[in-house]
């Protein structure tokens, strides 16, 4: 099922600012929500005007509102998408930051010069679809999009041409193909479709006898009304369809072995509630899109499928049962990584391509991570290994943030072509930024420091004191959700956790003085 988001507020720029398209929302609180919203978004318009310098304002451009932040003291945070001549910006959007008293702050923003080009292409909508299936499998999702791609070095006439089809390990892929509307060269390709990487070995993934909330009627169903209607359905091994939600006429679920089909449908049901409630109770949010609205788990996907993946589309967490080598991927770290894939789309939306596509990954493993602490289970305890429980063998993990590079393909360094790595081993870099920034370079699990230089692995013995992880996953988040877009590389996630330090703790604390070590740490200065 897709999921139904709140129709955009328009604003053109020129004489005529502001265009608002209708919103409608039940009960006095949603509409006194929406007109405190809609002056953020009227008040933001003004800067971005009055800021041209800043925000990168000119002739033919307008806006969207994607998504109003306040803080306690009553500073807001406008995130809006940017549109040139009617056409949408790819890597244009921004946030537009005002004080308590409504005055400009600053803008996050990647567009880094002036729109200025002829929407006139060379080539039609027709011809990028054949380019973008000479390059890539897949038939056409949709007609191809006319867009603006800014995040090159300048900005240029494009395609976006969205192609569906299924990836080598039968994941299905729904692929962007930026196409040049003009030469139709491929610029860039990028999938909605975020998936934790295949994984070749390992076993075992239970967490014991937990509870799970569910629904009553007739019969019990695996449906979590106290966190916004999730559910969990049996896929059957089909990769089609809505799947049938599990039911039961008792309540007690699954027997603690693959022989039944509804356990592993708790180990996914459980991760989805423990996810909810961790980014609820720790960073005050709402469900995935903010909205109190719930995902779906999808599991038993296909046959002998070995990953897990979140898909934007359906608004769904999907989950293989493996194969010979490895137990269904329901852990609480990957449906803490799945979830956060669905959080990153509705906030800063890193496109899943070079440096932003290893930010998007480590962030999943981050948050991830941080749901597992959270969740405080004996038999899964919280560590900063990703999927250390499929692996029978009790030494092999999917991904290590104490050392990325130990899995022989991870980057623990930024160098300067590291975007160029699949971003599941870009990763590394934020996923070892965040190990030094909550833990440090601690005696019990050592991690090594970078030196200045063009290599991926870190060989320095330097000293980084952590902040700790309470700290350090506050300021990941409100970085993400405020300061990040959609095309953030490394060196702007260190000014963006750099500003999210001092917003919360102060600039020249500890604090902030612990984000910029972490950062040097592993070469991002």
């Amino acid at each position: 099922m897709k999921h139904s988001r709140q129709q955009p507020r328009l604003a053109t720029s020129g004489r005529s600012l502001r265009l608002a398209a209708a919103i409608v929302l039940a009960g006095t609180a949603g509409i006194a929500a929406a007109a405190d919203n809609a002056a953020a978004f009227d008040r933001a318009l003004a800067h971005i005007q009055a800021f041209p310098g800043r925000t990168l304002h000119g002739a033919d451009q307008s806006y969207a509102s994607r998504d109003v932040i306040v803080d306690a003291d009553g500073a807001e945070h406008v995130r809006v998408e940017r549109l040139y001549k009617g056409l949408r910006v790819i890597g244009g959007d921004m946030v537009v930051h005002s004080n308590r008293s409504g005055a400009f702050v600053d803008a996050s923003r990647t567009l880094n010069q002036p729109l200025a080009l002829d929407i006139r292409g060379r080539i039609g909508a027709v011809e990028a679809l054949r380019a973008a299936q000479a390059a890539h499998a897949g038939s056409a999702a949709g007609a191809p999009q006319l867009v603006v791609y800014a995040r090159g070095e300048r900005p240029q006439l494009a395609w976006d041409v969205r192609l569906d089809s299924d990836m080598e390990d039968d994941t299905p892929s729904e692929l962007h193909v930026i196409v040049d509307a003009h030469s139709a060269a491929i610029l860039e390709t990028w999938d909605d479709v975020q998936t934790a990487p295949a994984v070749g070995t390992g076993k075992s993934l239970f967490v014991g006898d937990v509870p799970v909330t569910t629904e009553s009627g007739a019969s019990f169903t695996m449906k979590d009304n106290t966190r916004g209607g999730s559910s969990t359905v049996d896929m059957k091994n089909r990769g089609f369809g809505a799947g049938t939600i599990f039911s039961d006429a008792d309540n007690t679920w699954g027997n603690n072995t693959t022989s039944d089909r509804a356990t592993v449908a708790v180990d996914a049901h459980y991760g989805i509630g423990l996810t909810w409630d961790y980014y609820k109770n720790v960073h005050g949010r709402n469900g995935i899109a903010n909205d109190g609205v719930g995902a779906n788990s999808r599991v038993h996907y296909k046959r002998n499928y070995a990953n897990a993946f979140w898909s934007d589309s359906c608004f769904c967490m999907s989950f293989g049962d493996g194969n010979s080598s490895i137990k269904p991927l329901v852990s609480i770290d990957v449906a803490g990584h799945e979830m956060t894939h669905g959080v990153t789309s509705r906030t800063a939306g890193l496109i899943y391509s070079g440096e932003s596509g290893g930010l998007n990954e480590g962030t999943s493993d981050i948050m991830g991570t941080n749901v597992e602490f959270y969740a405080a289970n004996p038999l899964d305890p919280g560590d900063y290994l990703i999927g250390e429980e499929l692996f029978a063998n009790g030494t092999s993990v999917i991904r290590n943030m104490i050392k990325p590079s130990s899995d022989g393909a991870s980057a623990d360094c930024w160098y300067s072509t590291v975007g160029n790595l699949d971003v599941h081993y870009s990763s590394g870099v934020a996923n070892h930024f965040y190990f030094l920034l909550a833990q440090g370079t601690t005696a019990g699990s050592p991690s090594p420091t970078c030196t200045a230089g063009n290599t991926r692995v870190a060989t320095g013995l330097g000293t980084v004191t952590g902040i700790g992880r309470t700290k350090a996953e506050k300021i990941w988040y409100r970085a993400l959700t405020i300061y990040m877009t959609s095309s953030t590389n490394y060196a702007a996630a260190r000014a963006a956790t750099l500003q999210a330090a001092n917003d919360l703790y102060g600039a020249g604390s500890p604090e902030s003085l612990g984000v910029a070590a972490a950062w040097a740490a592993v070469n991002v200065n």
